[in-house]
């Protein structure tokens, strides 16, 4: 027994030396490599800033309009994405020829001859620079051109325009759209998809020109900057604990007139402290063999800080973050020109997430209830919002995950013409199907602002912002009239590049490159480790030990994490909350209703019945066939079929556009919504002719009897129609 024992005891012993010397090979080697790594990415840094820091973007592009050269000049330009993944000969026809091309076909179905409405993608300029929603061929760029769409980009570059402010950027940025209108006039105006930062400017572009502008998405777009559910979203309270926008305008002071990006990448940083000092990192030295690549290609964005103007950064602080105008209707970009949300007309897709810890689903979704009174108030303005809720996905992963982009994104590209289609409301996107199979339907269900507000704690907490707002104003400017003038008196352009280039962001990269000596070396050893590369076997107890230590690390800095925050939390509600504080700057009350309500404000104000007695005989046919498909709840194929064959052959509708046609089906379908019995009663004013008439009910007759026999609500309709006409 004493034998076998011993025996048992020495072949334990000699495992456990095979593990140790297989671990220690193995997390050398790791070792070795990981530095290489991390030499790399502050050699990528000073090669992008040397190279102008271009954008990310793994797609070709070529020039199209560059804002430098504007008379307001910005330091924004409009790219067009060449890259193809299929030919499509006739996307890309210029008037001309697609004028030609149109002609030709007059007798194909006329869906056909549309070509692919244009999308245009805006990434947020919060501190890095562009291209991360195309860093990846499964991205939203990537999607758009699956579907054989012409993608258009929006890009930045690092240094700001001197003077350049945020209403001079959505001047050029109404120039970039209508020049995209114009290079595509035969096609539904372009969707705008705009990510975080970029989609509160998309949504300010779209309610200042909605003329212009097709469906706008939102992705991780924050509009109700107050929003939150108390003891989860710790971001919002930021701002009020250093007193407000006062510390924007001193860093800039500092920068001689510029802000440094990098200041809020380390804001974003700080919110996840057991990512960014211990997890991120860590992932890469446990799976260098596969991460390498997709960690120095995000790291290039990520560490890609660019720059803004003082009035650019003062106007995003003070009016939207601490001043929250923009949801209120308050926010003005040229002085007595309000922009309200309500302006928007095309439809509105907000994508938010659950795990988004930097732009909540209340952040992204609040202002819906806070803009519009109820649901029929959304259906009286003819606006169609539908919202997508992702359950676990951080704030990156929104525009950034390639199982996002291959579900999330290319559905809502996919059913962009469908989206069109949908009468005004509020609706919820449901995406089901299998990622990997890539095999997805997508249905809408409508909702209640009840639905949204589902999704928040009540709106008390938001009266301490408010207090925010008047103290930061008061602070800032305190700091303007009082110690500005001396901080400027001492900042230079020598000075700020000094503070810039100090910077703890910066500085990691520098010296963890190849402009430190001592890292030089890490070239060659690192290559002879790769050739020479061990891994230890995945059932080796010691590596299961090394990831229970990280673990471990990962949960005391998130118990730190989660200790900070609900301090932060209980210091900002001590400080706004206090009587004293509210004595000297009281919250914000409902504001009492105007005495003059502007008409589109009014309880009997309906938007969709503004063209009730407009467009004529065409507009009067699309109306017959859009009441006969209500009857059966939807267009059927049927009535899609004999619709399509009437509108290639008829003498009025043969001669509209496809663009033509899809605007009046839509407006026709909201009319209907809207009040059916006046919408029908109006046919007289719309076709006033007795033979057109005749010709009018001759065709409701024929597509009511797409089943071979009238049922009682198509006879109904048939009535309505003859009573209507005087027949």
């Amino acid at each position: 027994m004493d034998t076998l024992a011993s025996t048992e005891q020495s072949k334990l012993s000699s495992d456990w030396q095979s593990y140790l010397n297989e671990y220690i090979v193995d997390s050398a080697q790791r070792s070795i490599i990981f530095w290489d790594i991390m030499r790399k990415r502050g050699n990528g840094y000073i090669e992008h800033i040397k190279n102008g820091q271009p954008p990310v973007l793994r797609f070709n592009y070529e020039m199209i309009l560059n804002g430098k050269n504007f008379k307001r000049p910005v330091n924004y330009a409009l790219v067009k994405i060449t890259d193809r993944r299929r030919s499509d000969k006739d996307d890309h026809k210029d008037k001309e020829t697609q004028d030609v091309y149109n002609r030709r076909h007059d007798t194909v179905k006329r869906h056909a001859s549309l070509p692919k409405r244009p999308i245009i993608i805006i990434d947020p300029r919060a501190g890095h620079g562009p291209g991360i929603g195309g860093s990846k061929r499964d991205s939203e760029i990537g999607m758009a051109l699956e579907n054989g769409h012409p993608v258009y980009f929006i890009l930045f570059y690092t240094q700001p325009i001197p003077g350049q402010t945020l209403a001079d950027i959505e001047a050029a940025e109404i120039k970039f759209v209508e020049k995209v209108n114009e290079l595509h006039p035969n096609a539904d105006r372009p969707a705008i998809m705009g990510n975080c930062q970029a989609g509160w400017a998309a949504a300010l572009l779209c309610a200042d020109r909605p003329e212009i502008t097709g469906p706008l998405v939102l992705n991780g777009a924050p509009l109700s900057y107050w929003g939150g559910v108390v003891g989860t979203n710790p971001m919002r309270y930021k701002g009020g604990l250093v007193g407000g926008a006062w510390v924007n305008s001193f860093l800039c002071d500092l920068g001689n007139g510029i802000f440094d990006g990098s200041h809020l990448v380390a804001g974003f940083e700080s919110l996840n402290p057991a990512n960014t000092l211990w997890a991120k990192q860590y992932n890469v030295y446990a799976n260098l063999d596969t991460e390498e690549e997709r960690y120095l290609v995000f790291e290039k964005w990520w560490g890609g800080f660019f720059l803004m103007t003082t009035a650019e950064i003062h106007f995003i602080v003070s009016q939207l973050f601490v001043g929250n105008k923009l949801e209120r209707g308050q926010l003005e970009l040229r002085s007595g020109e309000k922009i309200s949300l309500k302006n928007i007309e095309s439809p509105i897709l907000v994508f938010a997430s659950r795990g988004d810890n930097i732009t909540p689903p209340q952040q992204a979704l609040n202002w819906i209830p806070r803009v519009y009174s109820s649901v029929e108030d959304i259906k009286r303005h003819g606006q169609v919002i539908i919202y997508i809720i992702h359950e676990d996905i951080g704030h990156l992963g929104i525009f950034v995950s390639g199982s996002v982009a291959k579900k999330e994104h290319k559905e809502i590209i996919a059913n962009f013409d469908m989206i069109d289609y949908l009468t005004p409301g509020l609706y919820e996107m449901i995406i089901e199907g299998d990622v990997l199979k890539g095999d997805f339907t997508a249905r809408y269900e409508e909702r209640t602002l009840e639905d949204i507000a589902a999704m928040d704690d009540g709106i008390k907490d938001e009266e301490d912002f408010s207090v925010v707002a008047k103290v930061s104003e008061a602070n800032d400017n305190f700091y303007k009239i009082w110690v500005s003038p001396w901080v400027k008196s001492f900042s230079s352009e020598l000075s700020a590049e000094i503070i810039r280039n100090v910077q703890p962001l910066r500085m990691q990269r520098y010296m963890l490159s190849d402009m430190n000596s001592l890292m030089r070396p890490l070239e060659s050893i690192a290559s002879i480790a790769r050739k020479n590369r061990k891994p230890a076997a995945v059932d080796n107890p010691l590596v299961a030990m090394e990831k229970d230590f990280s673990d471990y690390i990962v949960n005391v800095l998130n118990i730190y994490r989660d200790h900070r925050d609900l301090q932060q939390e209980r210091l900002f509600q001590m400080i706004y909350g206090s009587e004293f504080i509210r004595m000297l700057f009281p919250p914000d009350k409902e504001e009492e209703a105007p005495k003059e309500i502007p008409e589109c404000e009014r309880e009997d104000y309906d938007k969709r019945m503004l063209p009730l007695e407009e467009g004529g005989i065409a507009a009067g046919l699309i109306r017959i066939f859009m009441a006969i498909a209500k009857i059966g709840h939807g267009i059927r194929r049927r009535h899609f079929e004999l619709g399509e064959e009437i509108a290639q052959t008829h003498k009025v509708l043969s001669k509209l556009r496809p663009v033509q046609f899809k605007k009046i089906l839509k407006q026709q379908a909201a009319i209907l919504q809207a009040d059916e019995d006046r919408a029908i009663n109006a046919l007289a004013v719309l076709i006033p002719d007795k033979d057109d008439r005749m010709d009018a009910l001759g065709i409701a007759k024929r597509l009511c009897l797409v089943d071979g026999v009238y049922n009682k609500e198509e006879e109904a309709m048939i009535g309505k129609i003859k009573k209507a006409f005087e027949l």
